[in-house]
């Protein structure tokens, strides 16, 4: 196999449509259960757009609930295997505030919202981000059950490990919501209309 010449850079941007599913959506969402409504919604239709997996995620700040960015999965739309929900939110959020720690010093204290716990690839950078509070909407098996995704081999005391860490973990906000998405992306994974990528994965 000849590969091409030499990268020496890659980019990960949302997708287009992206600017048209935010243009009606206020800059500050008070509420977590309405900032989550909105995850889930990216959620599905990112996957129906064909950009990746049933992922959505956003960093906000958490006294006023002023939107700092937004990201979706993007791994298919990039074929970068780490352009999933969590790390495209806070990249935006670091590019945004051009700032690699989110949690420095004088800044408000921002939180990662998710619409599932993250994988383990996530989990790493979300506990090397800065964010002060991870909120998530669920970190049962069903994800892994219904989407048959491999999330990785994450510890038992994972939310310990980030409450240690002076990051408070919140769950189980709109995990029903967060299901049906799981549910409707099983559905279009039997009918054969979506890729579910798992790289070398295991037996």
């Amino acid at each position: 196999m000849e590969f091409p010449p030499l990268s020496t850079s890659f980019t990960i941007s949302l997708p287009a449509w992206i600017r048209d599913e935010l243009a009606d959506v206020p800059d500050v969402i008070p509420s977590r259960d309405e900032r989550m409504a909105l995850v889930n919604r990216l959620a599905d239709r990112n996957w129906r757009e064909g950009n990746g997996g049933p992922f959505a995620a956003l960093v906000a700040e958490t006294a006023t609930g002023r939107i700092v960015s937004v990201g979706v999965n993007v791994v298919l739309a990039t074929n970068i295997s780490s352009g999933h929900a969590e790390v495209t939110a806070l990249g935006m959020a670091q590019a945004r505030l051009r700032a690699w720690d989110l949690g420095r010093e004088g800044a408000p204290e921002l939180e990662l919202m998710v619409n599932w716990r993250p994988c383990v690839q996530c989990y790493g950078a979300a506990m090397w981000s800065g964010i002060r509070t991870l909120v998530i909407a669920g970190s049962g098996p069903e994800l892994e059950e219904l989407t048959t995704f491999d999330e990785g081999p994450m510890i038992a005391e994972w939310a310990e490990a980030f409450e240690a860490r002076g990051i408070r973990v919140v769950q189980d906000v709109r995990r029903d919501e967060a299901i049906d998405v799981f549910r409707a992306y099983r559905d279009a994974v039997i009918d054969g209309a979506v890729v579910v990528y798992n790289a070398r994965s295991g037996d």
